[in-house]
């Protein structure tokens, strides 16, 4: 997963996830996202990353007047950590979790998870029986087949 597409699933994410942020204000509890993410968490660009996702949606919360708490999970490019993370996040029935890539979101949806799946760069979520169509994705997952983002001066 290249740097780009990390951010682009960081940010995209968050903008999917308002609703959920917006029924939390209602609730007054704590809301728990899982993030499931392909690559190693000692790279120096998914960690900045991942610190602006977190003080987004901390301050998503604190405007919506609750808590929440985000799970990373970090596979380390390793196919079988990915299945076993993914396994995890379901178990833990997070408020909705968020995913990138082909290589996560395959084995993640092979558990049928039934809280909210917020994607990014996944080839063809059709043809990979992710959604019913772009435009309407039905069930429980949603997101982004490609997006480009670039940071000011990268």
């Amino acid at each position: 997963m290249r740097r780009r597409e990390f951010i682009t699933l960081l940010g995209s994410s968050t903008a999917a996830l308002w609703p959920l942020v917006a029924s939390a204000q209602q609730s007054q509890k704590m809301r728990r996202v899982g993030v499931l993410i392909p690559v190693r968490e000692d790279e120096p660009e998914f960690r900045s990353a991942t610190a602006a996702f977190v003080q987004v949606m901390n301050e998503l919360a604190v405007a919506g007047g609750y808590e929440i708490k985000i799970d990373f999970n970090w596979a380390n490019n390793d196919p079988i950590e990915v299945r076993r993370l993914a396994e995890r996040l379901v178990a833990l029935a997070p408020d909705a979790i968020v995913i990138s890539g082909d290589s996560a979101m395959a084995p993640l949806m092979r558990l049928k998870p039934n809280m909210p799946v917020v994607f990014n760069n996944v080839t063809d979520p059709v043809s990979g029986g992710f959604v019913e169509s772009l435009a309407q994705p039905g069930g429980n997952a949603t997101g982004f087949t490609r997006f480009e983002y670039t940071l000011a001066g990268k």
